[in-house]
């Protein structure tokens, strides 16, 4: 290779000493012809196709000339392009007639080799004491250079296997093996292959499905002393053998060998056919240490001896679906007729991919015609937070049993779960756990104990009739269609191996739904009126609800969703299950599910999120009554919609009055403005034009956004569809009034306070200022109370205007306003930034 010219000079020759007679690429040497190097030997068959040039594909110029010597019998890329190419190993026959290498199974040259006969090919293989001065490459290279057949000779370092036991260099060998000839079946694998759900589909098509396309024959011998010994004896000759496919076959063929005097007795003499029985089949042993002894006849007569190798190990994980069930001399309708074949659903490392996951494959379609497994799961790693791998050289190695032990075994895997799908790699934050245990679990701890709370209080344990669904509030109606969707869709989600997709279904369920939507809107419900319909339905939904969490959330926190399960189910007696891992599966019921319930709810809390992150954004508490809010809407639907649950969204953000304008109306003025993050990507150059064209967009045409989620815009004299997510769309200010927007909804929030709204804010504060004193003096929640105010010229009005309400809330008989507290121990209340009173709060005795 001419890139290899620098040779020379190591040589001790220059550059300039080297004329170039011609060049020729390397495929132009193909074929040609060249001597033997050392004639010691031809291969026993085929010579005249050796000592050729052939292509190579793993050949550069980065080392040596560009040029390589192969040696088929002992390279694996050696052998297949020689292979390829017709070119046969150099093997002689032996006394027996049978092909064998130039070097023996200990490492020794043959006498073919004449003077290096009997010599180890490595000194290292000699005992101590032994090697001689100079090693057989020494020899070789010697007599090369005597020859005048080598150009340069040096000493070269490079990367060579080495036994981890001995430190001894390996020396790769051609060994007789036993193969299945699994490319017979490479089709049917293939398309077997495309029926498995994969997790995650590029494994099964990428990585496992190009495996099978460049498949080879599986080569089943193993050269080891501890495993399943390969069940054929030959003929020393090699011309008859036998595979033994049973205990019962065997024992018959050492019955005939003992006839011909070849064995005088049978290890298998204490096994009974048919028994299946532990202590027959441990009369026995067949380890290789015991069938090596038994030898055999062949049908013409002749000594029959085992084949020494074992059958590689991995064909016994792949016979898992069948030899754990003594297949197929027992059990066989539990495999023929589908009963435990093939396996809903394995899982294990992406490494398994020419390992477990194809000896399973490949045996279930070489046998049954069949997959082994439908879905299969490859794990990905766990790595440290900043996405290294762990390992204990770099101290960021977690040890798991510490942190089950500090955070639990279920706020764990609900963490590794919801974080990344099992077949991604996890980056493992500890305040990730802490996380999860405040927000989920502490969240839905909270909840259970609200109910738990009031449940107690009056008593409720499931014992009336089912409220039906038409006489149930609007709310509860609502969260038990979402209940019944969450079913539908966590249930999805795990038939479709999703974990990580259900596990944040329920999640999102808990957190933004039933705690923060339902329960904080029904609390009035629960603790106010008398034990009846509507408060019976809120108890039933509330516990159905709880009921359907725990068990969609006990495959990932089995502990304590079995604790939920049974707290509520110990006292309503509504489950003949003591636990919830033998509870079933819930059922969707259709006929709860009312979408445009669930559409009207999520205007709702969407248009109530707006209005919080408004009085957030201007520092108006949520106490503080406000008057109105605007809301333009795109058409009659989403009007009536709203205007459905305006009760609700007054309730929640604490307006008076909701005004729907029409989506064209000149009191709120919209804007749009390109996404440039999203657009920058796609339209590089022109995103100048791009941005001025989204800039100019009219009301028509941003009505037309916000109403169909897309719209067509000219950019250089074409039309250009844009989506939702691609213009970002802003209101301009209005005086008095905040404004923000969420795709399709705009909110303007009135800003301003008249002095009557500011009363029934401090009257709000008050019993928000009464309720927490409650707690903390350690009244019951059905406690009555009387409270006495410390007179304020601020605050009186708010409190004589607001009396009636403020006792209703707090529980309280009397609610006076004192120039002086003489009975209790006074409590100092701040109801704002620059007023504040006393009061005394005591249990009334009325």
């Amino acid at each position: 290779a001419a890139a290899a010219i620098g040779v020379y000079e190591k040589a001790g020759k220059q550059d300039s000493s080297v004329e170039v007679l011609s060049s020729v690429k390397g495929s132009g040497l193909v074929g040609m012809r060249y001597e033997q190097l050392l004639d010691y030997a031809l291969p026993y068959e085929n010579a005249d196709k050796a000592f050729q040039v052939i292509a190579g594909d793993f050949v550069t110029t980065e080392d040596g000339t560009g040029i390589v010597h192969l040696a088929p019998t002992f390279g694996a890329d050696d052998a297949r392009v020689a292979k390829e190419a017709g070119v046969p190993p150099l093997l002689v026959l032996d006394e027996n007639e049978n092909p064998v290498p130039l070097v023996d199974l200990q490492g020794r040259f043959r006498p073919e080799m004449k003077e290096l006969g009997s010599k180890y090919v490595k000194n290292e293989y000699y005992s101590d004491g032994e090697a001689p001065e100079k090693s057989v490459d020494v020899e070789l290279a010697i007599k090369l250079k005597e020859e005048d057949k080598a150009f340069l000779v040096e000493k070269y370092e490079h990367s060579y296997p080495h036994c981890w036991r001995t430190d001894k260099p390996v020396l790769y060998y051609p060994l007789d093996s036993w193969f299945i000839k699994s490319t017979a079946k490479k089709d049917r694998l293939i398309e077997l292959n495309k029926t498995i759900n994969w997790k995650p589909k590029s494994t099964g098509e990428g990585r496992f499905g190009n495996w099978l396309e460049n498949l080879n024959d599986w080569n089943l011998s193993r050269s080891r002393f501890w495993g399943i010994p390969i069940p054929i004896w030959r003929t020393e000759e090699g011309d008859e053998e036998k595979c033994i496919g049973s205990v019962e076959q065997l024992k018959a063929e050492i019955e005939k060998s003992i006839e011909a005097g070849l064995m005088s007795e049978s290890p298998l003499s204490e096994f009974e056919a048919g028994n299946m029985s532990k202590g027959n089949y441990e009369s026995f042993d067949l380890h290789k240490n015991y069938v090596d002894e038994i030898v055999l006849v062949s049908d013409s007569g002749k000594t029959m001896r085992r084949e020494n190798d074992l059958i590689d190990v991995w064909f016994d994980s792949g016979s898992m679906p069948y030899a754990q069930l003594h297949y197929p001399f027992e059990n066989r309708e539990l495999i023929d007729e589908g009963n435990y074949f093939p396996a809903d659903f394995i899982a294990e490392g992406v490494d398994q991919t020419r390992g477990w996951f194809f000896t399973l494959h490949a045996i279930a379609t070489m046998c049954f015609d069949s997959v082994a497994y439908k879905n299969v799961v490859s794990n990905g790693l766990v790595l440290d937070k900043n996405g290294q791998k762990m390992s204990k050289r770099l101290g960021n190695a977690v040890n798991p049993f510490e942190t089950l032990a500090k955070y639990g075994a279920d706020a764990t895997r609900w963490y590794m779960i919801s974080n990344a799908q099992p077949w991604d790699n996890l980056r493992f934050d500890e305040n990730g756990i802490t996380e999860v245990q405040r927000k989920f679990f502490g969240t839905l701890y909270n909840t259970y104990s609200f109910f738990g709370l009031y449940a107690n209080i009056d008593e409720f344990g499931y014992a009336e009739p089912d409220i039906p669904l038409s006489e149930r509030r609007e709310l509860d109606r609502w969260i038990l269609s979402k209940l019944n969707s969450l079913i539908k869709e966590v249930g999805g989600y795990y038939s479709d191996y999703e974990p990580t997709r259900a596990a944040r279904a329920i999640q999102n369920f808990t957190l933004d739904d039933l705690s923060n939507w339902y329960v904080r809107l029904s609390r009035r419900i629960f603790w106010k009126g008398e034990y009846a319909g509507e408060k019976i339905a809120a108890y039933q939904t509330l516990y159905r609800c709880l009921e359907v969490i725990s068990i969609l959330s006990s495959p990932i926190a089995p502990f304590y969703s079995d604790q939920l399960y049974r707290d509520l189910t110990r006292v309503s007696g509504r489950s003949d299950h003591d636990s919830v891992h033998l509870a079933h599966f819930p059922k969707v019921d259709e006929s709860s599910i009312d979408i445009d319930l669930e559409k009207r709810m999520d205007l709702a809390q969407r248009i109530s999120s707006l209005v919080l992150s408004l009085r957030k954004k201007e520092r108006l508490k949520v106490r503080q009554p406000l008057q109105r809010i605007m809301i333009p809407v795109m058409d009659d639907k989403m009007a009536k919609r709203i205007s459905a649950v305006s009760d609700l969204i007054k309730s929640e953000v604490n307006v008076k009055e909701i005004e729907l304008l029409e989506a064209d109306n000149d009191r709120i003025i919209k804007e749009a403005k390109a996404n440039f993050k999203l657009l920058g990507k796609r339209f590089g150059k022109q995103m100048k034009a791009v941005a001025a064209s989204i800039k100019l967009m009219d009301d028509s045409k941003i009505a037309m956004l916000e109403r169909e989620g897309k719209v067509l815009l000219d950019i250089e004299g074409g039309s250009v569809e844009f989506n939702r997510e691609e213009i970002e769309l802003t209101s301009q200010d209005i005086p008095g009034w905040s404004v923000a927007v969420d795709k399709e909804i705009t909110v303007a929030l009135d800003i301003s306070l008249s002095e009557s709204l500011i009363e029934e804010g401090l009257a709000r504060e008050l019993v928000n200022k009464v309720q927490n004193f409650r707690k903390e003096l350690d009244f019951e929640v059905t406690d009555r109370i009387d409270v006495a105010l410390l007179s304020h010229k601020s605050i009186d009005p708010a409190i004589i205007a607001n009396k009636n309400y403020i006792c209703s809330e707090i529980l309280a008989e009397s609610l006076e306003i004192v120039d002086d507290l003489s009975i209790g121990e006074p409590l100092e209340v701040s109801l704002s930034e620059d007023v504040s009173t006393r009061m005394t709060i005591i249990r009334s005795n009325s």
